[in-house]
């Protein structure tokens, strides 16, 4: 197949690449900035774009096969410590991910020739601020910030499915990763002697491995079956009390020192909630239809990204 991934520089699209490769698919990518883009594989090429306007790039869609769109300002920005969600930079989240469906939309509706499927990046913010219920994709969204985020982000490109591409949704959880995302943030502390429970602890974490991850969406791709709205989680989310003290029992650390929530609020405002308030959603549509998880224990998935991070 012929696949082109927008945002494919980015954690999930890295790892989305080389098992594409791994199947002999060919894989392009479209950048703001392909010259600054470091190890990629030499197969893969980088097509520029500025995420806003059709232009010479929009050719491509021709003669390929299948779209992934994956474009999203990170939400918590980049370190180890998230940004503060001023006006700007909650504008700044909605237009990186509206204005890139859309001109993916309108590329597609101007092709000669379209692609036969669409996948589209979402998160399960989407469902808001559910905390006692179990969550599955036929539940509704929720109304607050990240809610309304997701649900604009799925929008920007909910027209091509009227042009008879198929198109999945997918709605990410905390996706874990040594390479980057929230992992190296909540790891820290534990190295440092000093991790424990943040807030009250009971708040729900929906987790799934990064090989997890590009191997669903790599599922998704290639079932012409799949279709909708899929929540990309591992089977057995934890509370953030379990998800640090398998953390501890991984690295041989202490689990002791709680970080109360009005501290977190202090000091990084809004975006400390979403480390604060859980959401306890399942994948139930990608086991209904088959799909199998390499890793569906945090024990496992931790100790396989952990000890193959330490041994570098």
């Amino acid at each position: 197949m012929r696949i082109i991934i927008a945002g494919g520089s980015g954690l999930i699209g890295r790892e989305l690449i080389l098992l594409l490769l791994q199947a002999k698919d060919e894989v392009l990518i479209l950048s703001r900035n392909p010259s600054t883009i470091d190890g990629l594989p030499p197969e893969v090429k980088a097509i520029q774009w500025d995420g806003k306007i059709v232009g010479d790039w929009a050719h491509q869609l021709n003669s390929c096969d299948a779209v992934v769109n994956l474009v999203g300002e990170n939400l918590s920005g980049k370190g180890y410590f998230p940004r503060r969600w001023s006006e700007d930079r909650k504008s700044l989240l909605l237009r990186s991910r509206v204005d890139a469906g859309n001109v993916l939309t309108k590329a597609i509706e101007q092709a000669q020739v379209k692609p036969s499927v669409f996948i589209q990046a979402s998160g399960i913010n989407y469902y808001g601020t559910q905390q006692q219920k179990t969550l599955t994709e036929e539940d509704g969204s929720g109304n607050d910030f990240l809610a309304n985020l997701g649900k604009d982000w799925e929008a920007s490109t909910l027209p091509i499915e009227a042009m008879g591409v198929r198109r999945a949704v997918i709605r990410n959880g905390i996706v874990l990763s040594t390479q980057g995302g929230a992992l190296p943030s909540i790891v820290l502390p534990y190295h440092l002697f000093v991790g424990g429970p943040l807030g009250n602890g009971r708040q729900v974490y929906s987790w799934i491995h990064i090989y997890d991850e590009a191997n669903a969406i790599q599922f998704l791709i290639r079932n012409s079956q799949c279709n909708g709205v899929y929540n990309l989680t591992a089977p057995n989310p934890v509370t953030n009390n379990e998800f640090g003290r398998t953390i501890a029992r991984v690295i041989n650390r202490p689990h002791y020192f709680p970080i109360p929530a009005f501290a977190m609020q202090l000091a990084f405002g809004e975006v400390a909630m979403t480390v604060l308030e859980g959401l306890h959603a399942t994948p139930k549509k990608l086991l209904d239809q088959g799909f199998v998880f390499k890793f569906d224990h945090l024990e496992d998935a931790l100790r396989d990204l952990l000890k193959r991070s330490s041994s570098k």
